[in-house]
């Protein structure tokens, strides 16, 4: 037993010391803080008391805030409408007269549109040319040109067959002269190309087809089928469209018909200020996109087309585009987006050349939807009034005011016209945006 004692004792109490050196002396002790000298007063120094970083947190204050007043002054313009009202015409227009020229994959790339869109009107007479139960008239027709080999009723046999019916016999592609420099463009999508590889091939009988009497009068009634009025110009000049060396003007660039199917944006820098344009699609289903677009909106240019008070919607068959542009109209200008006083409503309404025309042999009063129209038939002036008083009664507020000077008659493939239009437009808004701001009175 004495043994064990002197054995073990000695190991247990180094392992008593060992314990309470751990937990009474190391465990418990702590280094001491420097004391404090001089230039830090008794504080630590942080990045805050840093020059270098109080100079770098300055320049990027005064850069938020030069950011903040380029945001102010830049002005957001949004193109709204229903389809096919000249929305995308104008929106080129900004371009042409403000922005740059295109390039030559662009021209490529309009150049398959234009020859895509003669098919498809030309398709679209012939339709109509069989609806209207006029095709013996052409039989008794020699074609306009004595070179042409083909009658006006040959032309349209074999452009009925592939355009319509799917069963002509075999083509050859033919252009008017050598290499062909548009050729093929996968900017413009698979249907237009190859409705252009087809007008390649069919331009002929098109140019003798719409060289007749018959379908000039089947011409008039085109509003049955919805085809671009502007496409007048193209089936007139068909022999330069199908040329080898056709390079679209810029005028065949503002009649082209692409639809829109996506927001587009564009910037300009007019007299020091940055303008943002968007253009939207105006049928039904491209409506719900606009919504993201309606933030902080500067104004809108809404743009209807005069010469469709005798047209139906291509989406409903059984509503009249003049009627719907109304509706959409009323619906902008009630918009808890831009009923406030921050919004400038401008309208355009379009397709003057075109309505002038129109109402020689379609009258206005003749509409079920506007019988009330009680001016002269064939008469522009008592017409323009009566649309712009129509859409003055879409306001459905009192207080809201539409100034003649936000209205305008226009013309979208006008280059001229547009150009004074748009820069009377910049002046309106950017004196609106001075007055809300507090830098104008209210006068």
């Amino acid at each position: 037993l004495l043994f064990c004692f002197w054995v073990f004792f000695p190991f247990a109490f180094s392992c008593f010391i060992v314990v309470w050196w751990l937990t009474m002396g190391c465990g418990s002790s702590t280094p001491e803080a420097a004391p404090a000298t001089g230039a830090d007063n008794g504080h630590r120094r942080t990045p805050a008391d840093d020059p270098a970083e109080i100079g770098k947190s300055n320049a990027i204050d005064r850069q938020l805030e030069r950011d903040r007043q380029q945001d102010e002054l830049k002005v957001k313009l949004l193109l709204l409408g229903a389809g096919e009202s000249g929305k995308s015409t104008i929106f080129k227009q900004m371009r042409i007269i403000y922005g740059t020229p295109r390039s030559e994959d662009d021209l490529r790339m309009y150049g398959v549109v234009v020859r895509s869109n003669v098919v498809t009107a030309v398709r679209k007479l012939c339709q109509l040319l069989k609806s209207l139960d006029v095709e013996s008239q052409l039989a008794g027709e020699s074609a306009a040109d004595p070179e042409d080999t083909m009658s006006p009723n040959e032309a349209y046999e074999l452009l009925r067959a592939h355009l319509i019916d799917g069963n002509g016999p075999p083509l050859e592609e033919e252009t008017n002269g050598g290499a062909d420099w548009v050729g093929h463009s996968a900017r413009a999508g698979l249907g237009p190309n190859n409705d252009a590889k087809l007008f390649l091939q069919l331009w002929r009988p098109i140019k003798i087809l719409w060289e007749s009497r018959t379908l000039k009068e089947v011409w008039q009634k085109r509003a049955q089928v919805n085809i671009i009025d502007g496409h007048k110009d193209y089936l007139q000049d068909v022999s330069r469209i199908a040329s080898s060396s056709f390079k679209p003007t810029t005028q065949d660039i503002l009649l082209a018909r692409v639809k829109t199917t996506q927001v587009v944006m564009e910037r300009y820098r007019i007299d020091g200020i940055e303008f943002e344009m968007y253009d939207v699609g105006g049928q039904r289903s491209e409506r719900r996109k606009w919504l993201d677009c309606f933030d902080n909106v500067d104004a809108v240019l809404f743009v209807a087309a005069l010469s469709e008070y005798d047209q139906k919607l291509a989406e409903a068959r059984r509503t009249n585009r003049m009627i719907e542009a109304l509706e959409l109209f009323r619906s902008v200008c009630n918009n808890r987006a831009f009923s406030n006083s921050q919004t400038s409503i401008m309208l355009f309404l379009n397709k003057k050349d075109v309505f002038a025309e129109k109402i020689l042999y379609s009258d206005i009063a003749a509409q079920p939807e506007f019988k009330d129209y009680a001016g002269p038939p064939r008469d522009f002036n008592h017409g323009v009034l009566y649309f712009i008083q129509r859409f003055k009664e879409c306001l459905i507020s009192d207080e809201q005011e539409f100034k003649d000077s936000f209205i305008h008659v226009t013309c979208a493939t006008d280059t001229n016209n547009m150009e004074f239009v748009l820069d009377s437009t910049r002046t309106i808004i950017m004196t609106d945006n001075l007055r809300r701001s507090g830098f104008l009175g209210n006068g």
